[in-house]
């Protein structure tokens, strides 16, 4: 998918919104574990729910992988069933030696359709490039993460000052563009994001941190948006664990509707 038709998406449903399939299969409604692929049915059923509230679906891929070769047929079936008007994230954080990258990306983009993927940017930029060489697909570079731990190595100091999450947002604009590279920045840090736009004043960023995680969408949509929105705001356990029996998918699409109201008055 490209930025423009992203970008229209976005416009057309008042919405910014990516919900994250997070099948916790542990969390499934009691009901699904008797479905032939509890996984799927739950997240069909999800969709079925958002998917006019929402531009994107993002799995994350632990949830699947756990479940071995089930999961993962579990994942191409929901992958087939998401409409083609939305964007697919594979939350996969990969991010290793180029010749490996390469098998990822073509794993993610080849085999599987996804249109972005999450990238870990620690081994620098022959580990990112391979992603960035799939035309019309998108890397999602984490920058910023909305968890506790983002406190160990991110906001480090290097020799100018600068922290380490700004300097792999300037030097990751040097691999690739605003039409296929965007930034993960959590919610739950607010106060950074007129600094992060600053940085990055063009870039898409994925924002985790809305929800369960107590993230504030109103600060993030104030200072975070540009011209073109600039923005996919995900929540997942806050939607699709919204409700935990029978009128499970009914919760979830009041939890999305809530939070696309909002998006909706901030554009």
């Amino acid at each position: 998918m490209t930025r423009q038709q992203l970008t229209e998406q976005i416009r057309k449903k008042e919405s910014f919104l990516c919900v994250g399939l997070d099948a916790d299969y542990s969390r499934l409604p009691k009901h699904l574990l008797q479905a032939e692929d509890p996984i799927f049915e739950f997240n069909k059923q999800i969709i079925d729910a958002t998917h006019d509230l929402c531009v994107a679906y993002k799995p994350n891929l632990a949830f699947y992988e756990a479940r071995g070769a089930a999961g993962w047929e579990s994942l191409r079936k929901t992958l087939e069933y998401i409409p083609d008007t939305h964007f697919t994230i594979a939350d996969a954080k990969r991010g290793d030696i180029g010749n490996t990258s390469r098998l990822y990306a073509q794993a993610f983009f080849g085999e599987l359709g996804f249109d972005a993927v999450t990238v870990a940017p620690y081994m620098g930029v022959d580990s990112v490039q391979p992603f960035l060489e799939f035309e019309g697909k998108w890397v999602i570079l984490l920058a910023l993460t909305s968890n506790k731990g983002s406190q160990d190595f991110q906001f480090g100091k290097q020799d100018n000052g600068q922290p380490l999450y700004e300097k792999v947002m300037r030097q990751a604009q040097t691999w690739g563009k605003p039409g296929n590279l965007m930034f993960v920045v959590g919610a739950t840090h607010p106060e950074k994001f007129a600094e992060i736009r600053a940085i990055a004043p063009e870039h898409f960023l994925l924002v985790p941190g809305i929800g369960a995680q107590g993230g504030d969408l109103a600060a993030v949509t104030q200072h975070g948006a540009n011209s073109d929105v600039g923005l996919l705001v995900n929540s997942s356990r806050g939607i699709i664990f919204a409700g935990e029996g029978k009128d499970f998918a009914e919760a979830a699409r009041r939890s999305a509707l809530k939070l696309q109201q909002q998006m909706a008055q901030a554009l």
